[in-house]
């Protein structure tokens, strides 16, 4: 039997009923819908159908009464015929890899989005959906956290993905707009396991430092901490110069210092809305133990993995108990957390911001960098530097809708 491919194409104001009406038609004559897609845009509708129907007097009466609908829903209707070879050879695409690309920022401009969508073109990739992650903003009111995440879902075959990456990268830096590039594979929609860094992402501060200056001894460890963060000294050498001069500081000081901890914007909508949709978080710190415990009672984290002070008669010795948890040690917990949970490396993200989170970060299934060091945003996956913390929800694929839902 004989039959015709159409894609019918429709643009208007959107109203309630409208794509029920146009398939109603399309019952009528007992035609097949190979493809349906639909947009809106402020209230404008842009939907299409690829259908297939009989050759002969039925194609012909199903398009003089789409139009006939169209006309009545006062709505513009396109039809473009498709030859059975374009139709096969656009089925034969969906066998491609496919990736997702997502676009961070206070707010986004149609140089960004340029810029990115030039590099997927250069490569012969196909987008086949942009979609907005975040809600409306206000042109007239202030908002005190403004963002703005749109998604790209793209296919093809990337022959050089280090390039490809790198190109991305330089629209970045270049930009000032965060892009992450992610493999959309199964485990991207089943992670199961987020571990943060603590100091400096998931508080806006370094603890030692902070200890470092109540000890008289601030300037000194700063200057090491940052090198250190730099990837320019040992971490395990810097951790403990670091811990010697501290020594004989007031334990007495450890919970004024806890309780004036400046929780990083986005920390607490974004692990609430984890713990909502079935995630497991975990602390994998170089800092120490008594913050990470009172962060987690704080925030409701499910494991805490950092470093022990050692503490006698009321004061710091300037040492610590068990292993140093530098870099390795991070990786090290994150692949027993997943071992234990009974999930594959993939299913995880790990989340940091210095040179000893590059292990944890390049072992996940997903890095992310988060308002890093430049050696540490040049080597992760993916990095977060615009906004908050709850950025990382929006590289799940997460919508403000999800989100605010279970607020």
């Amino acid at each position: 039997m004989a039959t015709d491919i159409f894609l019918l194409n429709i643009s208007g104001q959107d109203k309630p009923g409208l794509t029920s009406s146009l398939t109603s038609v399309l019952a009528e004559y007992d035609a097949k819908v190979l493809d349906i897609g639909q947009a809106n845009i402020h209230d404008t509708l842009s939907l299409g159908i690829m259908f297939e129907i009989k050759s002969g007097k039925k194609s012909a009466a199903v398009l003089k009464d789409l139009l006939f609908k169209a006309y009545e829903l006062g709505i513009t209707a396109k039809f473009s015929p498709i030859s059975l070879q374009d139709y096969e050879d656009w089925v034969s695409l969906q066998g491609k890899d496919r990736y997702i690309v997502t676009i961070l920022g206070e707010k986004l401009t149609a140089e960004q989005i340029s810029e990115v969508t030039k590099v997927i073109s250069s490569r012969n990739l196909n987008i086949d959906s942009i979609k907005r992650l975040t809600g409306r903003l206000s042109l007239v009111e202030k908002v005190d956290y403004p963002r703005a995440s749109i998604q790209l879902s793209i296919r093809g075959k990337i022959e050089d993905k280090p390039d490809f990456t790198q190109k991305i990268m330089d629209i970045s830096n270049d930009l000032d707009v965060d892009i992450a590039f992610q493999e959309d594979n199964i485990f991207r929609r089943n992670r199961r396991l987020v571990c943060f860094d603590m100091d400096s992402t998931l508080i806006q501060t370094e603890v030692i430092d902070e200890l470092a200056e109540l000890a008289g001894v601030g300037e000194e460890v700063k200057a090491i901490t940052e090198s250190a963060m730099q990837g320019e000294i040992d971490f395990n050498e810097s951790f403990k110069r670091r811990m010697k001069l501290l020594k004989g500081l007031s334990e007495s000081v450890l919970q004024e210092v806890a309780e004036r901890l400046p929780i990083t914007k986005g920390a607490r909508r974004l692990i609430d809305t984890l713990h909502n949709y079935g995630f497991k978080t975990a602390i994998l710190s170089g800092g120490f133990t008594y913050f990470g415990h009172y962060l987690q009672k704080k925030l409701d984290i499910d494991y805490v993995f950092a470093n022990q002070l050692e503490i006698k008669d009321g004061a710091l010795t300037g040492g610590y108990l068990g292993d140093i948890v530098d870099g390795n040690k991070k990786a090290e917990y994150l692949q027993q957390l997943a071992d234990e949970m009974g999930i594959d490396i993939s299913q995880t993200i790990a989340v940091g911001d210095g040179a000893n989170d590059l292990q944890m970060l390049n072992l996940a299934g997903l890095g992310i960098a988060f308002h890093a060091k430049p050696k540490v945003k040049d080597n992760a996956q993916s990095s977060i530097s615009s906004i908050g913390l709850d950025g990382v929800l929006y590289l799940l694929g997460y919508h403000d809708r999800h989100i605010d839902l279970l607020s």
